[in-house]
């Protein structure tokens, strides 16, 4: 999942973004770079722009309230991005095809560093923070129905259409993570042909 690569000048984004925007987007880009036990308060405040007190301000239940609302706009994001791709074709083994060189490409582009914010806050928390699961929970059970929907409307049944997007979801997830170890787009692409040739078989 590509985001704005950590570092860049949150000034830029402060000419049209308010403090609140500012304080998630950076949570976000942190937690997807150091992972949610990497990344304190102080260095989300030092990413944005904006004072500890601000961040309090809009977040009085702390990191965990933030992380929250972090994972709700990767939820946003990355089912703008899965929503794009499919749209680049009617035939779904295309659509799901171009997801994976998206996904490739952005990950190439933020030099192996973006992967999802989502699934590796959820294993670093897993059974300790139950409103960080329930937002991840939320936004992975979103992304499947985001692919659903597209299977559904390619003429597929619900429960076929339900299980081909989670097992679409399951592996570009997994790829994901691969090509970030390889350093490669590789994992990815092949992914996205194999998940192709699944969903023509079963047309």
């Amino acid at each position: 999942m590509k985001t704005q690569p950590q570092g860049a000048s949150a000034s830029a984004e402060g000419a049209v973004l308010g403090t609140r925007e500012r304080v998630v987007r950076a949570a976000s880009r942190l937690f997807q770079r150091r992972g949610y036990e990497g990344t304190g308060i102080k260095l989300i405040a030092q990413e944005a722009e904006a004072t500890l007190g601000s961040v309090y301000h809009f977040f009085p239940g702390g990191k965990e309230e933030l992380a929250v609302a972090a994972i709700q706009h990767a939820d946003r994001e990355f089912a703008e991005m899965l929503n794009a791709g499919l749209a680049r074709s009617d035939d779904p083994a295309v659509a799901v095809e171009e997801c994976a060189r998206a996904l490739a490409s952005a990950l190439r582009e933020s030099d192996w560093a973006d992967g999802c914010p989502v699934t590796a806050t959820a294993l670093e928390t897993l059974g300790r923070t139950p409103s960080i699961q329930q937002a991840c929970l939320e936004a992975l059970r979103n992304w499947q129905d985001v692919l659903a929907a597209k299977f559904l409307a390619s003429g597929f049944d619900g429960q076929e259409a339900r299980e081909l997007a989670c097992t679409v979801l399951s592996a570009l997830e997994g790829a994901e993570v691969t090509s970030q170890v390889f350093r490669s787009e590789e994992p990815l692409l092949t992914t996205g042909r194999r998940m192709a040739q699944l969903i023509d078989s079963r047309t």
